[in-house]
């Protein structure tokens, strides 16, 4: 943890990113969002960093990266190669300023730098009445996928013993 903290000294490890994005997704209207250290098996086996849906399903994905040679290798990947195979309607890459610059970002992806003491919108975030627009959408997202997430997840409250918890009514108003 000492040599983490040395070689990056403003504490935006992975689990901090990870921490920045979700509150990022919730602040931007997700009314739930899930990601590390939850992990799934799907269909497209990808493990979100941070992913959040909000209003008609709209799905919002945040990737971290703490390093230029962590962001070189995601671009590997076969959900990055397809991008139909890929969660997240909207897709970001989160990283500390500078790390990854908007010319080296694929086709359709947005940028945050986390400084300090802030999450910095760089490129790709729609305004407040376009993130439901799903023809403003870069990508269709894996549906699929994100089901099985998502189904995953609601299967693990139920085995806990808490699945009657989503008869009770909510004001759907304060929760995005």
């Amino acid at each position: 943890m000492i040599n983490q903290m040395r070689n990056n000294p403003k504490g935006l490890d992975h689990d901090g990113l990870i921490r920045r994005a979700k509150l990022w997704l919730r602040r931007n209207g997700c009314g739930l969002v899930i990601g590390e250290p939850f992990r799934a098996r799907t269909t497209s086996r990808e493990i979100p960093d941070a992913i959040g849906w909000r209003g008609q399903a709209t799905s919002i994905l945040v990737e971290c990266k703490v390093s230029r040679a962590d962001f070189l290798a995601d671009a590997g990947k076969p959900f990055r190669q397809d991008p139909d195979l890929g969660l997240g309607q909207w897709r970001f890459y989160l990283c500390p300023e500078g790390v990854i610059q908007v010319s080296d970002l694929p086709t359709g992806w947005g940028l945050l730098w986390a400084a300090v003491r802030s999450i910095i919108d760089v490129h790709g975030v729609p305004g407040n009445t376009l993130w439901g627009n799903t023809d403003a959408a870069p990508f269709q997202s894996n549906r699929l996928a994100e089901a099985e997430l998502l189904s995953q997840a609601l299967r693990r409250v139920q085995i806990r013993g808490h699945l009657d918890d989503i008869y009770d009514p909510v004001d759907l108003l304060s929760y995005g």
